[in-house]
């Protein structure tokens, strides 16, 4: 059954007219009245509704029923993700939608080389949250990935939670640890990953003095757009729902 992601208030026996993209998509798969859909707004849990009309342009509903479905990891992911080029960002948002990440926060850093302020940083905001809207229809989640505005690295150490129960990464090449010696159980995780050359050593030595721990994943130097995956795979694989 199709699924799509509606951002508003939904209830038992509601009638509404679906947003213009969710209603041209439900046209474009040749959907009739009387066929069903499945809503969710990222409140938890989703609803079955039945298309009762179709216009040129528009298509309404109606809410038959709700389920309290939850897919949601146990393990609450942040991924602290220095900006990359625009289809490696993409990617990494959507990958982090995919596996369950609970939080991205972007940040601007020394060697970034995508920098938004004002309008463009809006803009670019609601375009991520787009794509995680998209893949959360797709993979089934009952709440998106929450992406928050871009702040720069100073401004994120600044404002670090000294909260002794989230365990703090920081991914790098000459990590202190390796993955091997991290602890056993954990409820919440914050990583931070670097852009395309990383994050200078002056903002390494600024993490570790936060409280973060320099992780090493393994002898092979990913992709900042590859890290995200390879890191909320490996998490939810060892305290969360994989």
């Amino acid at each position: 059954m199709p699924r799509f992601y509606v951002d508003q208030s939904l209830a038992i026996g509601l009638t509404f007219e679906l947003p213009e993209g969710v209603a041209r998509h439900v046209q474009v798969v040749r959907m009739q009245p009387d066929d069903r859909v499945t809503l969710f707004n990222g409140k938890g849990g989703e609803y079955q509704a039945q298309i009762i009309a179709m216009g040129k342009k528009t298509v309404t509903v109606q809410v038959l029923s709700f389920d309290e479905v939850n897919r949601e990891s146990p393990l609450r992911i942040t991924l602290v993700q220095a900006v990359s080029a625009s289809d490696r960002m993409d990617y990494t948002v959507q990958k982090a939608a995919e596996l369950g990440v609970a939080v991205l926060q972007p940040v601007t850093s020394q060697y970034c080389q995508q920098r938004y302020s004002g309008e463009r940083a809006e803009k670019r905001i609601a375009h991520w949250q787009g794509i995680a809207a998209s893949a959360a229809e797709q993979c089934g989640r009952t709440q998106l990935l929450e992406i928050r505005p871009i702040i720069t690295f100073a401004q994120f150490i600044a404002a670090v939670d000294q909260d002794d129960s989230e365990l703090k990464l920081l991914l790098c090449p000459t990590g202190a640890i390796h993955h091997s010696a991290l602890p056993e159980q954990v409820n919440s995780v914050s990583v931070l990953i670097g852009p395309e050359g990383g994050y200078s050593p002056e903002e390494d030595a600024a993490a570790i003095a936060a409280g973060y721990t320099s992780l090493l994943l393994g002898p092979r130097i990913f992709r900042t757009e590859t890290v995200a995956p390879v890191i909320a795979s490996f998490l939810q694989a060892k305290y969360g729902d994989f």
